[in-house]
């Protein structure tokens, strides 16, 4: 087994997260007497099995907040930026004006937002109702989960559409990520919470004993078992 490896797979991940963010959710409540309500949004798919113990630990809803890179026209692998399906779109600091306004540009973008419009309608129905969930933004601490972060690209616009819903704070949480990446992370979050930082990081998925792509079906019943678990 290589020395890389930090957690079994994604369900193990989280229980690991999970601990963490409720011990400082349960100091805040000592610290103010009042308990916030926390919301855990997973960005899908690989996010969603993570997040399940995250939420169960926290008796919380579980929803999704789906973004997609925006690959280079000629690298697709590589990350320009980012958008959420609801059009939010950040660009990569050295992604050049003149790149993000050009023919190839946009069209990186709307293929980028094509994908995450036609993951969030697959998704859709596993969500907690829609209503329930916008009427109790107000008062809530939003918890976005994903398994890992190599750019953190989807998960800083992630954030800036959690942001503009309301929440009183947006938590970023994920199990690993780069240690250099982290100052730039503080600026999109309210709090970071890292299991662990290491100095060398290739890829999120070194870090994992089992990490198969997590399959549509799969993401959907991380969503549909909440719904039940809860009884919403």
């Amino acid at each position: 087994m290589s020395t890389a490896i930090l957690f079994r797979d994604r369900v193990a991940a989280g229980e690991q997260l999970a601990p963490e963010i409720h011990r400082l959710l349960d100091k805040i409540t000592a610290v103010s007497n009042v308990a916030p309500y926390p919301i855990v949004y997973a960005l899908p798919r690989g996010g969603l099995p993570v997040a399940v113990p995250v939420a169960r630990r926290l008796r919380c809803p579980i929803d999704i907040v789906v973004a997609k890179k925006i690959g280079h026209p000629q690298n697709p692998e590589l990350a320009i930026g980012a958008v959420t399906a609801d059009g939010n779109v950040l660009w990569a600091g050295q992604t050049s004006i003149a790149l993000q306004n050009s023919p190839p540009g946009k069209i990186a973008l709307e293929a980028a937002l094509s994908k995450a419009k036609l993951q969030m309608a697959v998704l859709n129905s596993g969500r907690p109702q829609h209503g329930a969930i916008a009427q109790q933004t107000r008062d809530t601490i939003a918890i976005l989960v994903d398994d890992g972060v190599a750019t953190g690209m989807t998960m800083a616009v992630a954030a800036q559409t959690l942001r503009s819903q309301n929440h009183i704070a947006v938590w970023l949480c994920t199990p690993v990520a780069p240690q250099t990446l982290l100052p730039w992370l503080e600026q999109w979050g309210d709090r970071i919470i890292v299991l662990h930082t290491p100095k060398s990081f290739l890829s999120v998925s070194r870090f994992y004993e089992e990490f198969p792509q997590v399959e549509t079906r799969i993401a959907l019943a991380c969503l549909q078992q909440q719904k039940l678990w809860l009884g919403r």
